[in-house]
């Protein structure tokens, strides 16, 4: 079967799509033939070298949507989806032809999303749900300040707090790309705000945020922090300037503040398959849609593939097998 290989770490182009043994199965596994695989930042960073965890040579990509070929006579024919923090790292990932996933990892794709679709939510939804759901629990009527809106991940968390009847505000530097289903009436939307915390605590009558989920973190830090309300839950899952911050710990415990992390890359195949389960009904009714496909290419073209997404390409990139 074809696929991209990581044999040294650089930019993209240190890819190569190559002809490799088809992988065995053992009784506890499935074979999936991919349809659709996304790249996320992360596969790219992954390239790079950027992940200690990851050994050579190895398939990247953790997203992907498929059609079960081997495994238990149940699955044979299913069209799945899956994604993991294992993918791509440890073992094979999804930017190949085929790819071996534990049973236990299986779940249907749901039947209103097409293979690029489903593909296409994997890191974005799971880390926004981690983030909103099960670290931060968001409840109905809370107020949540989204930082970065309009990115992937903020646009997920966007679609989940929405459904979870919470009130949403969304901050981000770049105007919103069209298409996207992001901030809506009733929602607040802080652009290029000078002092962030000041316009939030304007949109909320002076109480802040109860939940903040900081999809930037770094150089964003400190204002997040600053937009919580009493008792409220900052969210971080990245890093973006500086790894280093700081914070008035009298400020913090004074404020009741909680502080959670999201990384999930502590997600493998099966861990993150419960995750999706959890969405799917999101999916079937509508309330969610994965972010706006942007661009589509075949295996072959990997390397320009995972170009564009260094570049910084808005929406999706998906690989098609």
């Amino acid at each position: 079967m074809k696929a991209v290989r990581i044999t040294r770490f650089g930019k993209p182009d240190v890819l190569a799509v190559e002809d490799i043994a088809a992988p065995p199965v053992n009784p506890h596994e499935a074979l999936v033939r991919i349809k659709a695989a996304s790249i996320n930042p992360s596969d790219v960073k992954n390239v790079q070298g950027m992940m200690s965890q990851t050994t050579l040579p190895r398939t990247p990509g953790r997203d992907f949507a498929g059609v079960v070929e081997a495994g238990p006579p149940e699955w044979i024919g299913a069209a799945v989806w899956g994604t993991g923090g294992d993918t791509g790292f440890t073992r094979n990932g999804s930017h190949a032809e085929r790819i071996v996933v534990p049973v236990a990892s299986l779940r249907r794709k749901p039947a209103a999303l097409e293979f690029d679709q489903a593909a296409s939510v994997g890191v974005n939804f799971i880390a926004a749900w981690r983030g909103l759901v099960d670290g931060a629990g968001l409840r109905a009527g809370e107020t949540v300040l989204v930082i970065a809106a309009s990115g992937g991940v903020g646009n997920a968390a966007v679609q989940i707090a929405r459904r979870l009847g919470a009130r949403i505000i969304g901050t981000d530097r770049r105007p919103p790309i069209p298409g996207a289903a992001i901030l809506r009436a009733g929602d607040a939307r802080i652009a290029d705000a000078a002092d962030v915390p000041a316009a939030v605590r304007a949109a909320t009558g002076g109480r802040g945020a109860d939940v903040v989920l900081d999809c930037v973190g770094g150089v964003m830090f400190r204002h997040a922090f600053d937009c919580l309300a009493l008792r409220g839950r900052l969210v971080e899952l990245s890093a973006t300037g500086a790894r280093d911050v700081t914070f008035n710990l009298a400020d913090f415990y004074h404020n009741e503040s909680r502080l959670i992390g999201v990384d999930t890359l502590k997600l493998d195949l099966v861990a993150s398959a419960e995750v999706l389960e959890a969405l799917r009904p999101g999916f079937e009714s509508g309330d969610y849609q994965p972010a706006r496909i942007t661009r589509r290419f075949p295996l072959r073209d990997a390397v320009a593939a995972y170009q564009a997404v260094a570049d910084g390409a808005d929406g999706r990139v998906v690989l098609r097998p």
